[in-house]
């Protein structure tokens, strides 16, 4: 169901999206020694892993909701959602309002997804998917699997998360991430929608919602 752009294009598109990061943090990168911001950072790679594999289940939700009266939007089921790991993280040492925003952030940025794929397939009717996957069987499983190990790794990274060169190593990992898992232009600018609350709110510089 994704198209699949060649390695070439998708190397271009993640080096982009890395300096784009760079140029609206320069206050960070200059704080730092030299050397030491754009050193990469494999625990911030692990998060934004996860963000990626979810920015792929998308197009299976969307291949279960296209041509049903399935909306993309279910604020019931995101509600639900974001009650769940409000919860969680409370046991996990973590601040219900970061990874509130933090899911937030996923939903929205997986919602980009199925919004592109829905165009295109309007546009493009020989690339609607051929198959309908099951939304509850399937796709949500593989959701609440996902949700897991974004908790538990949002407490594992939450010390890199709160250093001031969070923005810069978040988007290091992210180009990192969209490279491994061949992130399409679709896909790339969910994973820019996914990142903003990554890192810790005490950071002085914020990463702009795009």
């Amino acid at each position: 169901m994704r198209i699949r752009r060649t390695r070439s294009v998708v190397v271009s598109a993640s080096v982009a999206l890395l300096f784009s990061a760079a140029a609206v943090v320069p206050a960070v990168a200059q704080s730092q020694p030299a050397g030491s911001v754009l050193s990469p950072s494999r625990e911030l790679t692990a998060l934004t892993d996860l963000f990626a594999e979810r920015l792929l289940v998308a197009d299976k939700v969307a291949a279960a909701k296209y041509g049903t009266d399935r909306p993309i939007d279910d604020p019931a089921r995101e509600r639900k959602i974001l009650d769940d790991v409000a919860g969680r993280a409370v046991g996990l040492g973590l601040d219900p309002d970061v990874v509130v925003a933090v899911f937030g952030d996923q939903i929205e940025a997986n919602k980009v997804v199925q919004r592109g794929l829905y165009a295109r397939w309007d546009a493009h009717p020989h690339e609607r998917p051929t198959q309908r996957p099951d939304l509850d069987k399937d796709i949500r499983p593989a959701l609440d699997r996902i949700t897991t190990q974004l908790l538990g790794t949002l407490a594992a990274t939450e010390g890199v998360r709160s250093s001031r060169s969070c923005e810069v190593r978040l988007y290091g990992a992210a180009a990192r991430s969209a490279y491994g898992h061949e992130l399409d232009v679709l896909h790339l600018k969910g994973m820019g929608r996914a990142l903003p609350s990554a890192c810790a709110p005490e950071n002085d510089q914020a990463i702009p919602r795009t």
